[in-house]
């Protein structure tokens, strides 16, 4: 089994840490099913932050959507649908990342180097019922989540997945990947405009993460992502599954961690274009999986 502490400042938190070998992960169900450490031979690859909220987490889930909502509204099937922003720290900001996030998910199963979480979440303020599902395995160098969604309305339902894990960052950390597009936004990180080239290519030109700070989606990613710790001498590699093949990049200024986020879909889908968009829909009864798996290696 697990190993299972309570942290002391209250009964709200609860740490689950699975290990295999040189790699540690440890989950707090309670705070949407969240990563809240990530390390391989005691050296840490995903960034998580003092303090007690969902904010300061390693990496959590995005379900039922990804990133804002412009305006905090769409339609959708001939229904006009308005919610309420959520962001814990900015009420100015719409609606983003979902519900799984801020929910507390249950315990399914859990053992020395597994974990299964399940959310169950009734029609209210979003107008589907849907159910899911997110598990963490964990490996010797590294780990997979995998999270899944069901529709439990009798309705067709609009649907994005994705992962937000925060990576630390110093003026020497390098973020390596490749894609074919990069949407501009305004200033409420709404995209207006993509700017596409004719092959996919490294937007940072191998410099430092550092050096390109941005909050935006980008498109058609070819391959894996790396980022690397030269000074550290190690790297992760960031494997999504194909159904992923959006990545959120978020560079913030003046801070010591970033997010690379693989989702589903573009930022603000849910007023696009469907066909351009990567939006999906899930028929009443229908279900649908992602993954992710990272892994770390030495320089």
């Amino acid at each position: 089994m697990g190993q299972v502490s309570y942290r002391p400042w209250g009964s709200r938190h609860l740490t689950i840490t699975l290990a295999r070998e040189n790699f540690e992960l440890s989950v707090d169900p309670r705070i949407g099913g969240s990563v809240d450490a990530a390390s391989w031979k005691r050296q840490t690859i995903l960034d998580r932050r003092t303090g007690g909220s969902v904010l300061e987490m390693a990496c959590f889930p995005l379900v039922p959507f990804s990133n804002r909502i412009a305006g905090s509204s769409f339609s959708f099937g001939g229904r006009e649908v308005a919610l309420s922003p959520n962001h814990p720290a900015d009420p100015s900001c719409p609606v983003l990342h979902g519900f799984g996030w801020l929910s507390p998910w249950e315990v399914i199963d859990k053992r020395e180097s597994s974990l299964e979480l399940s959310l169950n979440r009734s029609a209210a303020e979003w107008p589907w019922k849907f159910a899911s599902s997110l598990s963490y395995a964990v490996f010797s160098y590294g780990f997979t989540a995998e999270l899944g969604i069901t529709n439990l309305s009798e309705d067709e339902m609009p649907v994005g997945l994705g992962f937000h894990p925060y990576f630390p960052r110093n003026e020497h950390t390098l973020f390596r990947a490749l894609h074919t597009g990069e949407w501009q936004t305004d200033e409420k990180c709404i995209p207006t405009h993509l700017d596409k080239r004719p092959q996919a290519i490294d937007w940072w030109s191998g410099h430092p993460v550092a050096t390109h700070k941005v909050d935006t989606v980008y498109t058609g990613r070819e391959g894996a992502m790396v980022v690397q710790w030269p000074d550290r001498g190690i790297g992760a590699r960031i494997l999504p599954s194909d159904d992923l093949p959006n990545t959120t990049v978020y560079v913030p200024h003046d801070e010591d961690y970033f997010c690379v986020e693989p989702v589903s879909h573009m930022t603000d889908a849910f007023n696009r274009e469907r066909n351009d968009s990567g939006m999906r829909v899930l028929g009443p009864g229908a279900s649908w999986k992602v993954s992710m798996r990272i892994e770390a290696f030495d320089l």
